[in-house]
């Protein structure tokens, strides 16, 4: 999952006039790239133009958490468009986007900083290119560490590295790799410090980009809460959706999706977490990855015998994590400018 920082100065705002010129065929291919794959366009169909936008649709904006938070806003009252991530996409998709921003009644969007991924997609730059009076609401990226404590998202800028089976890595398995003796719980007292390390982060966000608060909502949470440690569950969503529409001054409550969202993959549920929060929760050994059953022997033999070359670089990280216990985000690795979100 990419992690975005609040967004720089302002620029000189877009006119909020429509492009002229023909009509963008999300058919064609774009310059020095494949056609548009069919299933994707399908899938965001109105955003490439194969079927019509409703008259001031909403959009959420952000990484894989946003459309969950679009899923819950969308209503007959108040229609979204589906949207790509920000990282999926494209300086040839970005006339598709400006062209609903300028329609768009309500946009809500994580913060993003200025020329994100070198595109306009800065949370600034958004609030620039909407028509005069649209409301801006930002959301803060969602992380929580309290119910999966010994997860960690490492991500190498080169992308040359992504994790089998499972888009996560547990600082136990790593330690053990790198011949690291480390403990395979926590006792009560560090389990709380890493609750207390976690809220205090997710609270800066908050606060920094000025997005709606949902950090509250982990006072007392349970493992529906977190299926990982960045993908929240319906609990979290409903709760950002509620605070989202009193935002907007829209009277009603969230859509029910009537399906768990973002509910891809799900980290095992350890005894001991569940104990130090007071859950009735069975525990679980295995992963559930796209509903079936994945043993977590199998997932930690993949990442071990899968990254060999790639231990070297996050060893740092990993003593750091096993002896510290502490936040989840740092940038500099031994010059490796490993990313741990």
């Amino acid at each position: 999952m990419t992690e975005h920082r609040d967004a720089a100065t302002s620029a000189p705002s877009t006119p909020a006039t429509e492009p002229s010129g023909p009509a963008v065929d999300p058919s064609a291919p774009a310059v020095g790239q494949a056609p548009l794959d069919d299933a994707r366009a399908r899938h965001y169909g109105a955003f490439y133009g194969l079927e019509d936008a409703p008259e001031g649709a909403g959009l959420v904006l952000g990484n894989c958490q946003a459309e969950s938070v679009r899923i819950m806003l969308d209503a007959p009252d108040a229609p979204t468009v589906r949207v790509p991530p920000v990282h999926e996409m494209t300086a040839e998709e970005m006339p598709l986007l400006r062209r609903l921003l300028r329609r768009a009644d309500f946009v809500v969007t994580q913060p993003i900083r200025r020329d994100y991924r070198d595109l306009p997609l800065g949370t600034e730059q958004t609030r620039e290119a909407v028509r005069p009076g649209c409301p801006v609401v930002t959301v803060p990226a969602v992380r929580f560490a309290g119910l999966h404590p010994f997860q960690l998202v490492l991500r190498h800028p080169s992308g040359g590295y992504a994790p089998p089976l499972v888009d996560y890595h547990d600082v136990r398995t790593l330690a053990a790799a790198a011949g690291i003796a480390v403990r395979e719980t926590l006792d009560e007292d560090a389990l709380r410090e890493t609750v207390r390390e976690s809220l205090a982060e997710l609270r800066l966000r908050e606060r920094r980009s000025g997005a709606v608060a949902v950090s509250d909502v982990f006072d007392h949470p349970g493992f529906s809460h977190m299926r990982t440690v960045n993908h929240p569950g319906n609990p979290v969503w409903t709760a950002l959706a509620e605070r989202v529409l009193a935002a907007l001054g829209l009277d009603r409550a969230p859509t029910d999706p009537g399906r768990p969202l973002l509910a891809g993959i799900e980290a095992p549920r350890e005894e001991w977490v569940a104990r130090f929060w007071g859950l009735d929760a069975e525990p679980t050994e295995d992963w559930t990855v796209a509903g079936a059953r994945v043993p977590a022997a199998e997932v930690a033999f993949a990442v071990v015998s899968g990254f060999s070359w790639f231990i070297g670089a996050i060893l740092s990280a990993v003593i750091y994590l096993a002896i510290a216990d502490r936040s989840r985000e740092f940038r500099a690795v031994d010059g490796e400018s490993i990313a741990v979100v």
